[in-house]
């Protein structure tokens, strides 16, 4: 793909760019933005296919026919997710804000969006940037930032694309998230500041670092991770929805180094967390209209397999106790699951490298994450109030679902397994698993079945 080191000014001239007052005084200690380590930095987004760089989106049996793999557009989604029957009545994210967090962000993201919003006939909105910190200027030929560059533009597409009246504030931290801590004490910074403020409804994370990362882990001491949640307790103090990826690699996740898996299961942070609500994976087959051609399967197609299994710092939260033979005493994840294929991945445009051929197709939880995002934007308009954690509710809708099978929205995912890279993962069942949680979800039936607990 060819590179460009120069930016239009043009097309980051409506960006609406502000520093919450308060990050800076919380900003993490200067051992956290020491230089980089030796190895490989890592953003959580996977299965970009460089291959497929295009001047315009294809239809889906044409992807199949030239490139070998399903490829979708919003449009498509809305449909497999009965998401125009909300629409219609008005149902769409309006007075609702979803914060996004990455690290570096886009240089481009206005003008990208607004080129994807005008493929797609989709209303444009301004994106609200919040620096939380000094963050480097963008460098085309550091695959780093262009990683997040990349993550960044789909994590504000879809989300806009699901819920299109609702606000985006992206926040950009100026600490790449890695393995471990790296990065993390600048991303929770800036989400406190934020939650202490009062802006955000529902917060989306498409990052994650393994468990067994974290310091002092394998001595059975967690207070490396314990230490990072107090965003997450201000989030739920303040009535705040808070997401993550379940991650990439299905029940297996990267070691320190970036590189290697680790070859038994492992869990990952901030998806592991009992205050976070865990977005997995699934693959779906549609056709050129968003029908769906057959049911959703667990995401498992060679790029990559939704993240899931059992936590080993967190044990099983109360929320879980209806699904303890699954989950023994650990916490499980993930809790819901949405599309995430590469093969059956999503068109995303920017400009940021390549302006020639601007339209990519991605996967991964960092899709499905952003795209939930915009589920509960909806929820909270429905509702009329922010649902905060829905966890204890999103457990309580697929008991129903499963024991009295009431209309929850809840659509069990029963194929499929998250083995990966000769790890043996979790086949999916009926009911509740750990390879898509409660499975996906009939938006039009789940929207107003969650607002209303």
């Amino acid at each position: 793909m060819k590179l460009i080191s120069i930016v239009s000014r043009a097309a980051v001239a409506t960006v609406v760019t502000t520093t919450v007052a308060g990050v800076a005084a919380v900003a993490a200690p200067a051992a956290a933005t020491a230089a980089a380590p030796a190895f490989k930095l890592r953003p959580a987004i996977t299965g970009h296919v460089e291959k497929v760089s295009r001047t315009a989106p294809l239809s889906t049996s044409d992807c199949v026919a030239q490139i070998g793999i399903h490829c979708y557009s919003p449009l498509q989604y809305r449909t497999a997710y009965n998401l125009n029957s909300l629409y219609s009545r008005g149902i769409t994210g309006k007075g609702r804000t979803i914060v996004i967090v990455d690290s570096f962000g886009s240089p481009t993201i206005q003008h990208d969006l607004e080129a994807f919003d005008a493929q797609w006939g989709l209303p444009n909105t301004s994106v609200q940037v919040v620096q939380a910190g000094t963050i480097p200027a963008f460098d085309p030929n550091n695959a780093d930032h262009v990683g997040w560059a990349q993550e960044t533009t789909l994590d504000v597409e879809y989300a806009h694309a699901i819920a299109p009246d609702a606000k985006i504030v992206l926040v950009e931290t100026p600490v790449a998230e890695t393995e471990g801590v790296t990065g993390l004490p600048e991303m929770m910074n800036a989400e406190k500041a934020l939650i202490d403020k009062g802006v955000g409804d529902v917060i989306s994370q498409s990052f994650g670092a393994t468990e067994n990362t974290f310091p002092g882990f394998d001595k059975g001491d967690f207070r490396s991770i314990q230490n990072l949640r107090y965003a997450f307790a201000d989030a739920a103090l303040h009535g705040v929805t808070v997401l993550a990826a379940s991650g990439d690699a299905g029940a297996t996740d990267y070691q320190e180094n970036g590189e290697d898996l680790y070859t038994f299961p492992v869990n990952s942070w901030p998806s592991s967390d009992p205050l976070v609500t865990s977005i997995g994976g699934t693959q779906l087959n549609l056709d050129n209209t968003g029908k769906r051609v057959s049911a959703d399967v667990v995401w498992n197609d060679g790029y990559g397999a939704g993240g899931g299994g059992l936590s080993h710092v967190f044990p099983r939260p109360l929320f879980q106790a209806g699904v303890k033979n699954v989950v023994g005493n650990h916490r499980g994840t993930p809790d819901i699951s949405m599309s995430s294929a590469v093969d059956g991945g999503a068109w995303v445009y920017y400009s940021f490298v390549g302006a020639d051929s601007p339209w990519h197709i991605f996967g991964g939880t960092s899709e499905a994450t952003p795209i939930f995002s915009g589920i509960v934007a909806l929820a909270d308009q429905q509702a009329g109030r922010r649902l905060g954690d829905i966890n204890a509710a999103l457990y309580l809708l697929g008991a129903g679902s499963t024991h009295t099978h009431l209309p929850t929205g809840l659509v069990d995912v029963t194929s499929g397994d998250n083995s990966f890279e000769g790890v043996t993962g979790f086949p999916a069942t009926p009911g509740y698993d750990l390879s898509s949680g409660w499975g996906t979800i009939d938006a039009g039936k789940f929207v107003p079945a969650l607002a209303l607990l």
